[in-house]
């Protein structure tokens, strides 16, 4: 996959095959769209491309709005649209000025002249140019007069749940993670930077590496414990992760907390992944270390049925 950060770079494309719009978590109504995608550039022995935008258009446009959360960061949604097998991936800086363009601007300046779309898919009600002002029915008038065809590709449905970006967010936050990975079609993960900590998990045999994110804007699900995966150097690795402020423990604030199964290396401001796979409970005060030592026995047991489910 080809990634341009300036849309000028981009020349020479045969038949583009052209979906847009901000893709966050690349989820399974997004895979819809890009297997259409590249249906179609088979067909007109074409090529795909995804134009989307950076910074999301909520950061440029309201930046006092603290409560925004994105499933992706940038690197992880270029990971996953070359996973799913996009051509070329066009990240269009988002600005003030950009928002100001009509829908016809956008899709005459953008698009047509710039792009040379000769297909254009896209999202059920998916919506462009100032005040998304643009839709479906726009683009059904504007592909005629600039020369290319439109096609709307309808909501992805599971159990009858139409799926969103923003149901996802919602399962995120309510700790449902495996609703989450059934609409992503795919494990939500973060990644971040392993820090130090009070390092107490050693003491009572559960050494934990606290991950520090590097993306204020990426969702963190709901307080509580998980069974996960881990990637190190490529490897993969089981684990259980904790999100909380570990009440046993005072004094210690919220953290990101992984013990890695079957693991011995000091990784100390390396980079790790970690996949969400289940949620096993609720963070809890415990009477003493002993407790909470005899609970995290029972989270690893737990932790490894699930993982092994897996294999």
């Amino acid at each position: 996959m080809k990634v341009y950060t300036n849309i000028d770079d981009f020349i020479g494309v045969k038949n583009p095959i052209v979906t847009t719009g901000t893709f966050d978590g690349v989820h399974v109504g997004h895979q819809k769209i890009i297997a259409r995608l590249k249906a179609l550039a088979k067909e007109e022995d074409g090529e795909t491309v995804l134009l989307t935008f950076y910074p999301h258009p909520r950061m440029v446009l309201f930046p006092e709005d603290n409560e925004l959360q994105l499933i992706n960061t940038q690197p992880e949604k270029i990971e996953l649209l070359e996973k799913y097998g996009i051509d070329h991936l066009i990240i269009y800086p988002f600005t003030k000025e950009f928002s100001r363009l009509s829908s016809v601007e956008f899709v005459r300046n953008i698009l047509v002249n710039t792009i040379k779309t000769k297909r254009l898919v896209i999202g059920y009600n998916h919506h462009f140019g100032r005040n998304r002002e643009g839709s479906f029915e726009h683009l059904k008038e504007y592909g005629p007069l600039y020369g290319f065809d439109v096609e709307e590709i309808p909501a992805k449905d599971i159990d009858s749940i139409e799926i969103s970006s923003t149901k996802i967010r919602t399962a995120l936050l309510a700790g449902d993670v495996t609703t989450a990975n059934t609409y992503l079609g795919h494990e939500f993960s973060i990644c971040g930077k392993v820090v130090g900590g009070k390092q107490l998990g050693r003491t009572i045999g559960y050494p934990t590496a606290n991950i520090q994110l590097q993306d204020k804007y990426k969702i963190i699900p709901a307080d509580g414990v998980y069974a996960v995966k881990v990637r190190h150097n490529g490897q993969l690795y089981g684990g259980m992760l904790n999100i909380g402020n570990n009440p046993t423990i005072e004094g210690k604030g919220r953290s990101i907390e992984v013990n890695i199964f079957d693991f011995d290396m000091d990784i100390y401001n390396q980079d790790a992944t970690i996949y969400f796979i289940e949620r096993l409970r609720d963070e809890v005060k415990f009477n003493g270390l002993d407790e909470l030592t005899k609970q995290l026995a029972l989270d690893k047991t737990n932790s490894e049925k699930i993982l092994n489910k897996l294999q």
